[in-house]
């Protein structure tokens, strides 16, 4: 049977695991996933091992059920043809920082320009708003900076150590995956998908309709 999300579809511009993540998670609801990668490909496909080149365990398993096309953003006509692919898209995920995609013309303002009900959702580590905001957050930053790895060293009465399971990455990729779905309710609660507005779903799960 189809998932829930069955219809629905994903621009999936993220790397390495937290983006990838989410949606993996919308993937496996029914939404039909295009990844979005550079031409040298999501450095996490050379993490681990693998049958074939480029294809280690670890990319296989948070990229499983996505189609891929590769698309070097820095180039003019590969931006066009991304603005095409979102102006059929109901979703686009991003972990890229909002500097860099406003450099790109690829923000917010300019892919609700191209389709006005697209939910975008940028998946970072801190609100941009704040003094952290540019600040990069891999999972055992993230880990450290919430003391787990002291809490860790309470609870064992040793050395802090980080969860050897990406727990941040996985716990935020989630909810931003929560987010996203609350922002499609949300679209259907105001007459239907076609005729709902989008929204901007940023790091600090926020719903801010549009």
């Amino acid at each position: 049977m189809p998932g829930p999300l069955a219809g629905i579809r994903v621009l999936d511009l993220t790397t390495v695991l937290v983006g990838p993540y989410c949606t993996q998670v919308l993937a496996e609801m029914g939404a039909a996933v295009t990844k979005v990668e550079a031409p040298e490909g999501d450095v996490v496909r050379l993490i681990g091992p693998g049958r074939s080149p480029g294809m280690g365990c670890m990319f296989i398993t948070i990229n499983r059920g996505k189609r891929s096309v590769a698309l070097d953003l820095k180039q003019l006509k590969a931006r066009a043809v991304l603005l095409r692919l979102a102006q059929s898209a109901d979703v686009l995920v991003t972990n890229i920082r909002p500097a860099a995609m406003a450099r790109l013309g690829l923000d917010y303002a300019a892919v609700r320009t191209a389709n006005p009900r697209i939910v975008y959702a940028s998946v970072l580590g801190y609100a941009q708003d704040g003094p952290y905001g540019p600040r990069p957050a891999y999972d055992d930053l993230m880990q450290g900076a919430a003391l787990i790895a002291g809490l860790n060293a309470q609870v064992s009465g040793g050395e802090p150590r980080y969860v050897p399971l990406a727990m941040a990455d996985r716990i935020t990729g989630l909810m931003a995956a929560s987010a996203i779905n609350a922002a499609l309710v949300h679209q259907l609660a105001q007459r239907g998908r076609a005729a709902g507005r989008g929204a901007d779903v940023r790091d600090d799960a926020e719903l801010r309709p549009r």
